[in-house]
């Protein structure tokens, strides 16, 4: 790796023009949060119930004693026997903030396709501890646009990211939920594909270093955290 050498000096000089756009960076992101934050809500009726180690529960039950609820859009199809490596990777990371989310009035919980039994047994492969259900069953996937029904698929593009793609049946997202105190739900935020790296540390860590991610496409370098001896998985959506 090669790369021009300079003296302290002027690598000085550079890093401090360098730091007012890492500062409007930070100003613009501090913008686009509040704008995030401002978005109206969408009143949720329809009651969606998912299986979990508890037994049956609807969305509102997700919440539990936190008025906020952000859901992780975990792709893994009823017929896979692991978890997308995507979002494998994206779960990692959450593991280590749901203490801090629990107690800033916030749940955090994974939801999937796949019945509990697979879902439970991954995790546990996994060291997971998040909370974990399964929408088998449900439309709840179809409705926030993570999922796809074979009718949508022949069409050839689906409605993702708030736009049109090339159709797989599964992808990964982002929802977040407020509860009101009479039970109320309503939905005020989704992010999909590119916007949930937000919450990848790993990937700020690595645009830290001189090689940044060296990647070729998305995320083609990541493994499941126990699976890095062995072959790149091409796709998620291959399973």
């Amino acid at each position: 790796m090669s790369h021009k050498i300079v003296s302290r000096e002027e690598w000085l000089a550079v890093r401090k023009a360098h730091l007012r756009n890492e500062k409007a960076l930070t100003r613009l992101r501090d913008l686009v949060a509040a704008e995030r934050r401002a978005l109206p809500w969408v009143k949720v009726d329809k009651v969606y119930r998912f299986a979990t180690s508890d037994g049956e529960k609807t969305l509102t039950d997700l919440f539990g004693a936190n008025s906020q609820l952000i859901v992780h859009h975990f792709m893994f199809r009823a017929d896979w026997d692991e978890g997308c490596v995507g979002c494998s990777f994206e779960a990692d990371h959450a593991e280590g903030a749901i203490t801090h989310l629990e107690h800033h009035d916030v749940s955090y919980v994974r939801v999937s396709r796949a019945p509990l039994e697979k879902l439970l047994a991954y995790k546990k492969r996994m060291g997971w501890k998040a909370a974990w259900v399964s929408s088998h069953g449900s439309e709840f996937n179809f409705d926030y646009h993570v999922s796809f029904t074979p009718e949508q698929l022949a069409q050839g593009k689906v409605a993702y990211n708030y736009g049109e793609v090339e159709g797989f049946d599964e992808l990964p997202g982002l929802s977040v939920f407020v509860k009101h105190d009479n039970g109320d739900v309503f939905h005020t935020y989704s992010s999909y594909a590119r916007g949930n790296e937000e919450v990848c540390g790993a990937l700020v860590y690595l645009d830290l270093t001189p090689k940044g991610r060296d990647e070729s496409e998305a995320l083609d370098w990541v493994r499941r955290h126990d699976d890095y001896d062995n072959p790149p998985v091409k796709t998620c959506h291959a399973g």
